[in-house]
């Protein structure tokens, strides 16, 4: 790896053209390490000038690009997975910090992002067209995907590598140049992955990183240049990127937030789900779009899964995420605490019952850091905030029904529909609930149901925006315009005009 990867970045940059671009000062902000509060780099909000430079860089690449073959940007993208692989832990400790989860969990992340370039080093065979001989008159009809052009990826805090590699290896694979601009709240993975791409060989402006907030992100939807856009975070922000960007006339995937619900029949394993539950619930503090925030819980068995649930969330490892051994780490910042803490209360007020209070959390030698355990509710109802609204901390609500079908209502009725999940021993309730359940991914006995690289993630209702899932097949789609042609070559001079709809002759 070279020095200006390794070296710590006091000043994350833009990315533009194949080189680092320092903007200045302005509009300056501060990142921060949330296990000790520390500011370890600033990073600058680009303008709508940065976001022209950047679009304007990846328009003059696209046509070059656009003509490789696609096996020759195949090869760019193996070299870049060998890349990835080998600095895999110096991206991991850039995720703990500045987002602040577990080593260990982001390592987990680099490598779920490693699986999509993996997946798309085989675009020659994905970009495959149809080819039908004779469809009549001596004509033969075929296919062929085409990339859009320029592209663009607006991508979240709380997966700084894996959110971004759902978007630009697939897109470039297909022939596109990418804007991708990352939160600025942990934006220097960006800048390494970036570097390691020029390393494995990629043109310049193919792929660009415009660093900023919502001025960036508008600007990206305003340009003319930008053809798609693919974004990943909340969903009044998801909300907006969609309603703008189709209005701008892009092409635009938005997924948003979630609220996703584990259904425990009264057979399931409580052993297993409990496992399954505070994994799921309290990895990476909740900030997870996947987290499980609500246990519904069938029959008679909720007051033994709540006593296993309450012990074990009462005895989590927080702490530093560079620590080892530590199981949860810190929220991304003090506003975020301050917000969970909010939820917290609002659950108290309107009568669920706090089992855990995660409150308070000071963590040895960390006391600045933006740390909250992990808190409990039972007793939890459908009209709470709580239930109804995405927290993003590590906060599970557990709700008491009667039935699946009851279970079935309360998760399909929901605004959200990202995942859901059932446990279950039954082979003919889990095939009910796979079947019945409306969400875009399912896990049956299985917490966190993420699809892998060669399928495709997504949710429905309101946490997706548009007609296309993120990566897989579906991410191909998105990626690329689809061309049918058909073709003659006549033997014979044309012997006058034609006025029928051509049929199969």
């Amino acid at each position: 790896m070279n020095d200006a990867i390794e070296h710590r970045i006091s000043h994350v940059p833009h990315y533009i053209a194949g080189r680092c671009v320092l903007p200045g000062e302005r509009d300056t902000v501060e990142v921060h390490d949330p296990a000790t509060g520390e500011v370890v780099a600033r990073v600058s909000l680009g303008t709508e000038e940065d976001v022209a430079q950047a679009v304007a860089a990846a328009q003059a690449a696209l046509p070059q690009w656009a003509e490789t073959a696609p096996l020759k940007r195949a090869r760019i993208l193996f070299r870049f997975k060998d890349l990835v692989e080998q600095n895999m832990k110096t991206l991991a400790q850039t995720i703990t910090r500045e987002h602040g989860k577990t080593l260990p969990d982001a390592m987990g992340e680099v490598t779920r992002g490693l699986e999509v370039i993996e997946f798309a080093c085989g675009i020659p065979h994905l970009l495959k067209g149809q080819y039908t001989d004779q469809v009549g008159g001596g004509i033969d009809n075929w296919s062929m995907r085409q990339p859009l052009g320029v592209v663009a990826g607006i991508t979240p805090f709380n997966f700084p590598v894996m959110v971004p590699m759902w978007m630009y290896p697939l897109a470039i694979a297909c022939g596109n140049t990418f804007v991708l601009k990352p939160s600025e709240r942990d934006p220097s993975a960006s800048i390494i992955a970036a570097e390691l791409l020029q390393q494995a060989g990629l043109p310049d402006g193919v792929f660009n990183v415009v660093q900023g907030g919502k001025g960036a992100v508008d600007a990206l939807l305003r340009h003319p240049d930008v053809k798609a856009v693919s974004f990943v975070g909340s969903t009044p922000v998801a909300t907006h990127v969609y309603g703008e960007g189709t209005r701008q006339g892009k092409r635009v995937q938005a997924l948003g937030g979630a609220k996703n619900h584990l259904v425990v029949m009264p057979d399931a394993d409580l052993e297993q789900v409990t496992d399954a539950l505070v994994g799921a619930a309290y990895g990476s503090a909740g900030e997870r779009c996947m987290a499980i925030s609500v246990a519904v819980v069938v029959g008679d068995v909720a007051d033994a899964l709540v006593e296993r649930l309450a012990a074990r969330a009462s005895e989590l490892k927080v702490g530093d995420g560079a620590a080892p051994g530590i199981e949860m780490g810190p929220v991304i910042s003090a506003a975020h605490r301050a917000r969970i803490e909010g939820y917290i209360e609002s659950g108290v007020r309107e009568g669920a019952v706090l089992r855990v209070d995660g409150r308070g959390l000071r963590v040895p030698g960390r006391e600045r850091g933006y740390f909250i355990g992990a808190s409990l509710f039972d007793h939890v109802r459908p009209h709470m905030a709580i239930y109804r609204e995405e927290i993003f901390g590590p906060v599970l609500c557990v709700v008491r029904v009667a039935s699946l079908g009851e279970a079935l209502e309360l998760v399909n009725t929901h605004e959200y529909g990202n995942g859901a999940v059932c446990f279950t021993q039954d082979g003919h309730t889990a095939r009910e609930f796979s079947r019945r359940v409306e969400a875009g991914m399912v896990g049956i006995n299985v917490p966190i149901p993420v699809p892998m690289a060669w399928h495709a993630f997504g949710g429905w209702k309101r946490s997706l925006f548009g007609d296309m899932h993120a990566y897989g097949e579906e991410g191909v789609r998105f990626y690329t315009r689809y061309k049918s042609v058909m073709q003659r070559w006549p033997d014979t001079v044309a012997r006058g005009a034609e006025f029928v709809m051509p049929t199969a002759k």
